[in-house]
């Protein structure tokens, strides 16, 4: 990530994100469509690479939720949320290649523990992939310019 001032997201955001995201990983499990794993996967590769401003469901939380809420009362950096995006579009990919190469088990597998993260960040707060971020963050060596 660049060395820019750190972008800050309202927190509602990204719980909204979690619950869509929880909806439609469910959706998928009870489906074992991969053609639906590869449509939640590309939401996930779109926040990761091109950050949550971009984002289809901060989109939605930004244009029909925030409104009715009122002005956000708490913010977080961003880079933690695009982190663990890309966490979710590692496990999304997965179970997309297994559902679309034939190996539901592995598809299942993975979009379950997607979901499993998803539900607990929407119910909780509780962002597994920021937390991996900021852990990765503590152990990786600091540069030197």
């Amino acid at each position: 990530m660049s060395q820019s001032p750190a972008r800050t997201v309202d927190v509602r955001g990204p719980r909204f994100a979690a619950w869509v995201t929880s909806a439609v990983l469910a959706v998928v499990l009870l489906t074992a469509s991969g053609w639906l794993a590869a449509v939640q996967a590309a939401v996930f590769a779109v926040g990761a690479a091109a950050g949550l401003r971009s984002a289809p469901y901060a989109v939605l939380f930004r244009t029909l939720v925030a409104p009715r809420l009122g002005p956000a009362r708490e913010r977080e950096p961003e880079a933690p949320v695009r982190f663990a995006q890309f966490v979710g579009l590692v496990f999304a990919g997965v179970g997309v290649a297994g559902y679309l190469l034939g190996v539901p088990v592995l598809g299942a597998v993975a979009t379950g523990l997607a979901l499993v993260a998803a539900l607990l960040n929407a119910a909780t707060g509780f962002c597994l992939g920021c937390e991996l971020y900021l852990t990765v963050r503590r152990v990786r060596p600091v540069r030197t310019a």
